[in-house]
């Protein structure tokens, strides 16, 4: 079974999947217009920045930066030129829709139009690919970005979307563990007991392409040795490669440690629309922001 082994995998996957055509709402952020450029520069996507021209022109030159090949469309108006990113995501004329200098708030609304926007029935979900250097490999984390308190169902339907994500990369069968504070089920505990029916649900074919267990803990998640001394028998137990967590506080907090305490590197991406939202954070680094835009590239 093929194993992430770091996150420099997504450069290559992406061009050999072929230059796709990235839309930027907003692009005004270094970090943001850097990666893209980047992205660009290497045969990534071929990028349509939309937002203020002069802005954006000012900014690249501020920064050293070439837009040669690169088209940009002048819209004054921050809403304006979000809704003319999501429609140009959502006619085809571009594969993946980026997030710049623009709200949240603003972008789901126009990516959720009933009209326009990217809807595709699906549960929208937020999956954050971890470069795990102590472990050698990548952990998946999802959801830490979108759904706060999800039930049971929402919960299957995050797992499913981040399982097509890992087939799209190559891994055909996902090890899932749904994390809980315990190893154990325990009434009092509601994430155990949802994560005991997502581990049925999956052996009964209700969610497919993966193999799932929990609860697990953390720990004998991803550490062969903590499960073994726990006597946990599984083929997901020390050896996940996607971590469900319980709920969004908890996904947020996992990440977030990885990343300033643990200086791991990242990519991320929003899934279930009908293309790949890269959503980032105004703070995440450039190379989150390039990885994150290679992510969305080979998914899409």
């Amino acid at each position: 079974m093929i194993q992430l082994e770091n996150l420099d995998f997504l450069m290559g996957k992406s061009v050999e999947k072929g230059l796709k055509r990235i839309a930027v709402a907003c692009p005004y952020g270094e970090d943001t217009l850097g990666a893209v450029c980047e992205a660009h520069k290497v045969g990534i996507v071929d990028a349509i920045l939309i937002g203020q021209e002069d802005k954006i022109r000012d900014k690249a030159s501020e920064m050293g930066l070439s837009l040669n090949g690169i088209s940009l469309i002048d819209e004054r108006d921050d809403y304006s030129a979000t809704e003319k990113t999501v429609k140009m995501v959502s006619s085809g004329d571009a594969d993946l829709l980026m997030k710049g200098l623009v709200k949240t708030a603003v972008l789901l609304k126009a990516v959720l139009n009933k009209d326009w926007g990217l809807r595709s029935g699906s549960l929208l979900s937020h999956l954050v690919l971890v470069e795990i250097g102590p472990l050698g490999r990548v952990l998946g984390v999802t959801d830490g970005g979108m759904n706060m308190y999800p039930d049971l169902n929402a919960k299957a339907q995050i797992i499913q979307n981040a399982v097509g994500c890992y087939h799209n990369l190559g891994v055909d069968e996902p090890k899932v563990a749904v994390l809980a504070a315990v190893e154990a089920v325990n009434p009092d505990m509601p994430a155990t007991l949802d994560a005991a029916a997502l581990t049925q649900m999956a052996s009964r074919g209700q969610i497919t392409g993966c193999l799932v267990d929990g609860p697990l803990a953390l720990d004998n998640a991803v550490s062969p040795e903590a499960a073994a001394i726990k006597g946990i028998k599984s083929p997901v137990a020390g050896n996940a490669d996607l971590l469900m967590v319980p709920d969004i506080e908890s996904g947020n907090m996992v990440g977030k440690t990885a990343m300033f305490l643990a200086g791991c590197r990242t990519a991320g991406v929003i899934l279930g629309a009908r293309k790949p939202i890269v959503m980032t954070s105004r703070f995440d680094s450039m190379d989150t922001k390039l990885l994150s835009i290679a992510l969305g590239a080979a998914i899409s």
